[in-house]
């Protein structure tokens, strides 16, 4: 229901002497029954046991706990080093992966196979590495097309600006234009200049008349897309953004460096006249991202506060996982929700999430300039 994630939960999640992990409910059923010989294999090796202590979690998990088996060394060393080491616990998790990866051979049909495919991410509050169902493989589509509420004159606005964004690309494509041509020809109408006004940063020129349309619906050149003044968005103005780091959690693809983890908090509230339905109530949410704690990720990190404080990062619309109306939703600012399973699952390796994601905010004005 939108609640606060305190630092306690965050110490469990991100793996801070935990002996709790979050396991998809499919992953422990498969090792509880045919990878049982793993589960003892892991005990034997690591001198741990592994069982279910509650089930129904969110996300379909379970809650595993990892515990000491009597008698052997950790047991005996337990006692004094203290909690769970951070290296039983990856081992677990490696031990997760390995039954996923069975389950995925074993599973006829892409469909499926992407169904049954877990995550070990943060989607949840507890539980390192939690183990998670990839969310439904979805289009990548603009979330402008279902998020954003316009009027109806924004409407015939955006619909000119699409086409004449289509008709500019296959003009440019085809090259069959001249440079003089196109300083002479409006971008917006597609017709000769009319009262030419040039805009200072980027240089590309436009009929008064047209851009001052443009402008009412984004203040950014149609072109490309540079922002004109501040952008500022209609997210929800009572959430919370926490960043915890972890350095012993290493990114796939980011190794020798740790994890810093980002929680967007909301709790529930009534649209304004912002939103699509002025009014009508809204749902809580909390929601986790990961980026690497390397000297790239800590700048997007700086670029994604300030998005945040200028309101760009979530909006109020339709669900394009869950279909649900009038719930918070990301705004074409992409996040990686989970640690591992690649883009597929909206995770780790993925070699230029950090260069899209950059582009992505300087689209929307937010620079480190």
């Amino acid at each position: 229901m939108g609640s606060q994630v305190s630092s306690d939960e965050m110490s469990v999640r991100a793996g801070q002497g935990s002996d709790e992990v979050l396991v998809s409910q499919a992953v422990w059923d498969y090792l509880a029954a045919a990878g049982r010989p793993w589960l003892i294999d892991f005990q034997h090796k690591q001198g741990m046991s592994a069982g279910i202590i509650r089930r129904g979690e969110r996300g379909g998990c379970c809650a595993v706990k990892l515990q000491p088996v009597e008698g052997s060394r950790s047991t005996r060393s337990s006692m004094t080093d203290g909690p769970i080491s951070s290296e039983t616990r990856k081992a677990f998790i490696d031990l997760c992966r390995c039954a996923r990866k069975e389950m995925s051979k074993q599973e006829g049909g892409s469909k499926r196979k992407r169904a049954l495919l877990p995550c070990v991410g943060a989607l949840e509050q507890n539980g390192e590495g939690s183990l998670l169902q990839a969310p439904p493989s979805q289009p990548r589509r603009s979330q402008r097309q279902q998020q954003r509420f316009r009027k109806p004159a924004d409407e015939e606005v955006c619909a000119m600006l699409h086409e004449a964004s289509l008709r500019k690309e296959k003009d440019s494509g085809m090259g069959s234009h001249s440079e003089a041509e196109d300083r002479n020809s409006c971008s917006i109408c597609m017709g000769d200049i009319v009262e030419r006004t040039t805009l200072e940063k980027c240089g590309h020129s436009f009929c008064r008349s047209c851009l001052e349309q443009a402008f009412k619906v984004k203040k950014a050149c149609p072109v490309c897309r540079l922002v004109y003044g501040q952008l500022v968005g209609n997210q929800p103005a009572n959430g919370s953004m926490t960043v915890e780091r972890d350095p012993d959690l290493e990114l796939p693809g980011h190794e020798g460096h740790g994890c810093i983890c980002i929680i967007y908090s909301f709790p529930p509230g009534i649209q304004t006249l912002d939103h699509p339905n002025p009014g009508v109530r809204y749902p809580g949410t909390d929601r986790v991202a990961y980026l690497p704690d390397s000297p790239e990720g800590n700048r997007v990190l700086g670029l994604l506060r300030r998005a945040f404080e200028q309101r760009l990062i979530f909006t109020i619309g339709t669900s394009m996982t869950t279909g649900l109306q009038n719930v918070i939703t990301w705004n074409d600012i992409h996040h990686k929700t989970s640690i591992f399973g690649g883009p597929r699952c909206f995770g780790y390796p993925d070699p230029t999430y950090l260069v899209r994601v950059t582009e992505e905010l300087r689209e929307k004005g937010i620079t480190a300039d």
